[in-house]
């Protein structure tokens, strides 16, 4: 099927699906009333880690498997990937937290402090011990979806307009008007410049209460993330999280307290129940959502399994619902 196809929503989700199948030949067009990618999107405030071994440590295996995928089509569709791993590590009194991590990481590498040091001198300063998953990258959401959407253009991809020929829902949260299992799970982040700080790679700290992750991104900028409130308010970020941000930033290494604040960004991530996506047909539409937290992970993978339902009717191996009447 060469389409027509008309995709809702312009996020990550969104614009993976185009990409997929306006790669193949097909007529798509996207619309989203709020344009261009922007601050608007959920994905627009993502980390962009492509890190499924960490994320496997909590998540299903099939999150992992899946995950894999993502940097190679990234690439694929001009994104640029930096393949520089994750480097996790835990203050001295969540050792036991590091130790559980490894054992469920099973690529995980562990580090000695002079390691550390050859990966991120910064950090030898305050761990004797790391780990590193060799295998993981990240890349820049904001120039991704802003780079692929132009690409789109070029491709053809028409933009705004009305719906024709197969519809493919890629809302994320706006679409619980149809998918009411679905909720919001907030998530803050900030975004500093920290001229005294270097790292190259994306950083893990473990934390009972309040774990962080850090990403690069040049020019000693960085991104501080993410909370985890179950919630669907989106635009109000609280006190108490971003204060809990800071510390652990500050925790991980004192130069980050004397780090400018940039932005504060605040989202609600969609989520089924599980924690899983879901390619859902209902009725003559394909809902395609729930991504949580596995944005840029996941939406490479499930844009090839939708691309294969409607072009070769090939059902997919997971995270497929028909819901059509019988």
């Amino acid at each position: 099927m060469s389409g027509p196809f008309t995709i809702l929503g312009g996020g990550v989700c969104g614009l993976a699906v185009a990409a997929e199948l306006s790669s193949r030949g097909a007529q798509v067009t996207l619309i989203d009333p709020k344009g261009a990618p922007g601050d608007h999107a959920c994905s627009w405030w993502a980390g962009g880690m492509l890190a499924p071994d960490c994320e496997g440590v909590s998540a299903e295996p099939e999150i992992m498997r899946q995950g894999r995928k993502a940097a190679g089509w990234w690439e694929s569709q001009g994104g640029i990937v930096n393949h520089k791993g994750t480097l996790v590590v835990a203050l001295n009194r969540d050792q036991s937290d590091l130790a559980t991590f490894a054992r469920r990481a099973p690529t995980a590498t562990s580090l000695t402090k002079t390691q550390i040091a050859e990966y991120e001198p910064l950090l030898a300063e305050r761990f004797s011990k790391a780990l590193f998953l060799a295998d993981e990258g990240h890349l820049d959401p904001r120039a991704t979806l802003t780079g692929l959407h132009a690409r789109l253009e070029q491709r053809g991809v028409g933009f705004g307009g009305n719906t024709n020929g197969q519809v493919i829902d890629c809302r994320g949260f706006a679409a619980r008007d149809t998918l009411t299992d679905l909720r919001g799970v907030k998530g803050e982040m900030l975004v500093v410049r920290c001229p005294d700080a270097t790292l190259s790679r994306p950083v893990r700290l473990l934390h009972p209460r309040f774990p962080l992750y850090i990403v690069p991104r040049g020019d000693n900028v960085f991104m501080l993330g993410a909370t985890q409130i179950e919630t669907g308010e989106r635009g109000r970020a609280t006190l108490r999280s971003v204060m809990e941000l800071m510390n652990a930033a500050y925790a991980l290494h004192p130069a980050f307290g004397e780090a400018e604040l940039l932005e504060i960004g605040v989202d609600a991530r969609p989520a089924f129940p599980d924690n899983q996506p879901r390619i859902r047909r209902i009725g003559d539409v394909i809902y395609v959502n729930g991504l949580f937290r596995h944005g840029f992970l996941l939406a490479p993978a499930l844009a090839q399994m939708t691309a294969d339902l409607l072009q070769k009717g090939k059902i997919p191996e997971v995270w497929y619902e028909d819901h059509r009447e019988r």
